[in-house]
C-alpha cells in the first residue's frame, strides 16, 4: 500500500484519538498537514532498539524515554529511566515542561509504533522539538534486546560490539525492573540529585 495512503489513514485514526484528549480548545497544530506529512514519511525521527541500549547504557543525559502506557504496565516493566506518561495524558498541560525540550531527545514508546507514533504527530504538530518514536516499541525491544543471542563460530567487531550493548541494556533493564516500586523511586530520586549537581544544579 502506498506510504501516503496508509499515513492517511493513520491521521483518521489520530483525528478520532485527539478528539477524546484533554485538549483545550484554543490550542493547535503549529504545523500545517502538508508539513507534518512530510515530516511523518522520514525515517529519522525513529530511533532503533539498539540507539536506545546505547543511550542507556551511557546514562545518556540527553535522551528522555517517555512510556505512553498506562500506570499499571509501567510499573511491571519499562526501560530504566523513563517518564510514564499514558497517552490520554499526554496533553495535560503539566507534562508541556517534560515534552517540550530543546537539548534533550524525547523518545517515546509504547508496546508497539501506533501509540508512539501518535504521541510523535501530536507533539511534533504542537511545535515541540527533537521528538522521536522507538521503532517498534517494547516489542522490539524484548525480540532484539532481552532475546538477543549469539551461535556460530565467528562474530565481527561491529556485531560483537552490538551484542555486548544488547546485554549491557538487558542487565540494567532486569536489573532496575526487578526493584520493589519503592527502591525504583529512590534510585531514580538518587540519579536526578547527582545529575543536578552535575549540571550545576542545587539540592
Amino acid at each position: 500500500m502506498n506510504a501516503r495512503i496508509i499515513f492517511s489513514v493513520w491521521l483518521v485514526g489520530l483525528g478520532i484519538i485527539v478528539a477524546f484528549l484533554p485538549i483545550n480548545g484554543a490550542e493547535s497544530f503549529r504545523l500545517e498537514s502538508k508539513e507534518l506529512l512530510a515530516k511523518s514519511l522520514d525515517e529519522v525521527h525513529y530511533i532503533s532498539v539498539d540507539q536506545a541500549a546505547r543511550y542507556l547504557n551511557n546514562e545518556d543525559s540527553t535522551v528522555q524515554f517517555i512510556d505512553l502506557r498506562s500506570p499499571e504496565e509501567f510499573r511491571e516493566c519499562n526501560i530504566p529511566g523513563s517518564v510514564n506518561i499514558p497517552f490520554p495524558t499526554l496533553l495535560d498541560p503539566a507534562w508541556e515542561a517534560t515534552i517540550r525540550q530543546k537539548s534533550t531527545r524525547t523518545i517515546f514508546y509504547g508496546n508497539g509504533d501506533q501509540t508512539a507514533a501518535y504521541a510523535w504527530t501530536i507533539a511534533t504538530g504542537k511545535g515541540y522539538k527533537n521528538c522521536f518514536i522507538l521503532k517498534g516499541g517494547l516489542n522490539e525491544w524484548f525480540r532484539t534486546v532481552m532475546n538477543s543471542n549469539f551461535s556460530g563460530d565467528k562474530i565481527t567487531p561491529a556485531e560483537n560490539a552490538r551484542f555486548e550493548a544488547r546485554v549491557n541494556a538487558r542487565k540494567a533493564f532486569t536489573q532496575i525492573n526487578s526493584l520493589p516500586d519503592s527502591l525504583k523511586s529512590r534510585f531514580f530520586s538518587t540519579k536526578r540529585l547527582k545529575q543536578s549537581k552535575l549540571d550545576g544544579g542545587c539540592e
